[in-house]
């Protein structure tokens, strides 16, 4: 039978820490071989996009595809889940919350490689949906113990700070600008669908380490060129997919601040084959679109786990 699985199920089986350790699990996969992964393909529709991600994580044994539609009603994702020996589908994971804590994640496994050890503050631009998550997954690998938030409109910022603090049990305070939210941080994060740049390179400090999490299209910016001319080390989850639409690092590219050979992707760094930082005074970058492989990697974990535990519906669908 075909498993079921929404929002509910993957709140109840699935931690930010849990998921962190399968996304890092995942990459180091990918690092030695074990996966394949095709960049995400738009199909633009009279009102909306269709969004299709296909990955295999073979030491996992298993397949998939997430599909998501963005309209002006909301973005519904829903991922499946096959067997990569019996070519069997598994499960139907739907909702967003598989996918919010795929990308903290993602994010969380590169500041474990790239962030000082010691890194206890964070300053984060852009409070919404995915910004959640985003937190989560950096206090998962890093003691933080203080948050500055900005974010363009002030009450969902101050929500956000209001909810935050008190989810992870920390102090988390809006700022009056986006400058400000990142001064004197450890680590900055943005996690916004800006088409401009939020944060300038001259407003980084030696030793942070900047999680550019929002822009997944080439149209997307939400870095300028001095971030990049000042960041030691680039990394991205996929270098294909980065070629596509990691608007970033195409426009600084086509204007030789950066080359694709100086760039690197975090499957190379969770395996060891490339430091993510080298010294304390770094800056560090990484510039994540958001991959199948770890979608299907948290998928195939929540999979497992409602298996075990007997949660899910079970639908009469052919396997």
């Amino acid at each position: 039978m075909v498993l079921l699985l929404g929002d509910t199920e993957v709140n109840q089986l699935m931690t930010m820490k849990e998921c962190v350790e399968v996304v890092d699990d995942a990459f180091k996969q990918a690092g030695n071989g074990l996966t394949w992964n095709r960049p995400r393909s738009r199909i633009r529709m009279p009102r909306g996009f269709h969004h299709l991600m296909a990955a295999a994580v073979l030491g996992s044994k298993v397949f998939g595809l997430k599909t998501y539609t963005s309209f002006s009603a909301g973005t519904r994702f829903t991922t499946l889940l096959y067997d990569s020996e019996a070519g069997d589908l598994l499960a139907i994971v739907q909702g967003g919350r598989c996918s919010q804590m795929r990308t903290g994640a993602v994010s969380a496994v590169a500041t474990r490689y790239m962030a000082r050890q010691n890194a206890a503050t964070v300053g984060i631009i852009g409070a919404g949906f995915q910004g959640r998550a985003q937190l989560e997954g950096v206090c998962a690998v890093r003691p933080i113990r203080r948050v500055k938030a900005y974010d363009r409109v002030e009450e969902a910022c101050k929500k956000f700070c209001q909810e935050m603090s008190a989810a992870l049990g920390i102090e988390v305070a809006q700022a009056a600008t986006a400058q400000e939210c990142v001064k004197g941080v450890d680590i900055a994060i943005t996690m916004t669908t800006a088409r401009e740049p939020v944060l300038l390179g001259a407003w980084l400090e030696a030793g942070q380490h900047v999680n550019a999490a929002g822009s997944n299209h080439w149209i997307r910016r939400e870095v300028d060129d001095d971030v990049i001319r000042r960041a030691n080390v680039v990394v991205v989850d996929s270098i294909p997919d980065a070629q596509v639409e990691a608007g970033d690092l195409l426009y600084p590219i086509e204007r030789g601040v950066i080359r694709w050979d100086q760039i690197h992707e975090l499957a190379s760094v969770a395996v060891g084959r490339i430091q993510g930082r080298h010294a304390d005074s770094d800056i560090t970058l990484f510039e994540s679109q958001g991959i199948a492989v770890s979608d299907v990697a948290a998928a195939a974990y929540v999979y497992a786990k409602a298996k075990e535990r007997g949660l899910g519906a079970q639908l009469p669908l052919a396997p």
